[in-house]
């Protein structure tokens, strides 16, 4: 991105220049959209992935232009700066409200509502980047019970000695009640060398040099003053790249290739029209419902209690139970990628991160370690054999590698729940998901994702699971 205009507003610019070859696109990628996310939550951004040929089952190196870090131990948290905040003993170690540090007054601007709240701070180390970025995109997992919350902030300091504001990454809870805010992001920041686009930090002219060198985050823990309640924070990171933009990628060669792993088949298109309020219905939804399946792929589900609130006559109320607690109240959407990734970490014993790949190699290292992928890609009709459909933006999930290393993904764009599985070619998946620049059917330039993924996984990996987790930076 290279302005701080919400998603939604660019995106539909960049889709009224495109209307003339509509007629190109299925249904599935006609619907207005996010800017620039569009078909269920995908995003296009103006970073790039690695070089396939670079990457190997080898660790990442030292310089590798993609920075994933995360607090996550009781180390880690004891480094952190404590205002009024203390460890969360446990499993999982944390950090909770030990003891306020004041109040202040929020007005929802979703709800018009002003309410009081008690509150304490952590704050991480800074973070100096090896290689200097041009994006950032904060992730967390949290318990925050209703009538708490927390709001995450970044601060920087650029290539050339000055700060970048404390920016909001977002206000986020798990809930939707009478009692809870509403989980939003926050439009308009920026500072003329930066801005906030949703969720996520971006250089605004990466051409002139600027790169941010180091940063820190800060969570603000919110609660109803004399509650008791307190959010619980068990991991907080980011993901700093800065990669050259690129229309085509080096093709990877297969590796650990023929496998596949059982993940449930959902699709968003079933859900068109339903609870039209949380981005438009079902056929906005690829994100939540991508979400949905990785999650029950681990064995968690929503209870009955918690599908209470679908109508009983809809199919897979899971998804629009994804829907709505993913839901970003200022984006509109579902298509948050950190709000999507803290609905993954409310189930039990899950951990979620947003990070980048470099290549389908690092993809065939976690299937073969039985974890899936998430992949945010942007494509022509033309550019996907076998998907029927163009989009500026969508997510799909990699759940295998076919004998002669082609992707088979459970792919939501479908119009049913058996229809989901599908065999993609391996060039044409890795490049339209690892570019960063892309033509339209008019031929204008536009973004693509660079490689973004949502990666979810167990709070304690298998040994495999974890190795190469950190073999690809995560902890």
């Amino acid at each position: 991105m290279t302005s701080s205009a919400p998603r939604r507003t660019v995106l539909a610019a960049a889709l009224a220049a495109a209307a003339g070859a509509a007629g190109t696109l299925a249904h599935a990628a006609e619907e207005p959209r996010k800017a620039p996310r569009t078909a269920g939550g995908a995003t296009a951004k103006s970073a790039t992935a690695t070089s396939a040929a670079a990457e190997s089952a080898a660790p990442r190196r030292s310089k590798s232009p993609v920075d994933y870090h995360a607090s996550t131990t009781a180390a880690d948290w004891h480094a952190g700066k404590h205002q009024g905040t203390g460890a969360a003993h446990g499993a999982r170690p944390g950090i909770r409200i030990a003891r306020p540090v004041g109040t202040v007054d929020y007005t929802d601007p979703h709800t018009g509502k002003t309410a009081t709240w008690e509150y304490a701070t952590w704050t991480a180390p800074v973070r100096a980047l090896k290689v200097p970025a041009t994006e950032v995109i904060a992730s967390w997992n949290a318990h925050t019970p209703p009538g708490t919350w927390i709001t995450v902030k970044l601060r920087g300091t650029y290539s050339d000695g000055t700060r970048t504001p404390a920016y909001i990454m977002g206000h986020w809870t798990a809930g939707d009640g009478d009692a809870d805010i509403r989980r939003t992001s926050v439009d308009g920041q920026k500072d003329g060398k930066s801005s906030i686009s949703t969720d996520t930090f971006a250089i605004d002219t990466p051409a002139s040099g600027l790169r941010l060198t180091s940063y820190e985050l800060r969570v603000t823990l919110y609660r109803k003053p004399g509650s008791g309640l307190t959010p619980t924070v068990w991991r907080l990171g980011a993901m700093a790249s800065d990669i050259p933009d690129r229309f085509e990628v080096p093709a990877s060669e297969p590796g650990l290739v023929g496998r596949e792993l059982s993940v449930p088949r959902y699709s968003q298109e079933i859900h068109k029209g339903q609870y039209p309020q949380y981005d438009n219905g079902g056929e906005a939804w690829c994100s939540p419902t991508s979400s949905q399946m990785i999650i029950e792929s681990w064995g968690r589900k929503p209870t009955r209690e918690d599908l209470a609130w679908v109508n009983p006559d809809y199919a897979d109320p899971q998804v629009c139970h994804a829907a709505r607690y993913t839901f970003d109240y200022q984006y509109d959407g579902c298509g948050n990628w950190p709000f999507n990734a803290a609905y993954a970490a409310t189930y039990k014993d899950l951990q979620s991160v947003i990070t980048r790949l470099g290549s389908l190699t690092d993809v065939e290292r976690l299937i073969h370690a039985g974890i899936p992928v998430i992949t945010s890609q942007s494509f022509l009709k033309t550019e996907l054999d076998g998907a029927g459909y163009g989009t500026a933006g969508h997510l799909m999930t990699v759940i295998g590698f076919t004998e002669s290393g082609d992707i088979i993904a459970n792919d939501p764009a479908s119009p049913s729940d058996p229809a989901v599985r599908r065999v993609y070619k391996r060039r044409q998946f890795e490049n339209i998901w690892l570019r960063t620049k892309r033509k339209d059917a008019n031929g204008q330039v536009k973004s693509g994702s660079g490689g973004v993924c949502y990666l979810y996984f167990p709070a304690k990996p298998a040994p495999t699971q974890h190795r190469v987790l950190r073999q690809l930076g995560i902890r």
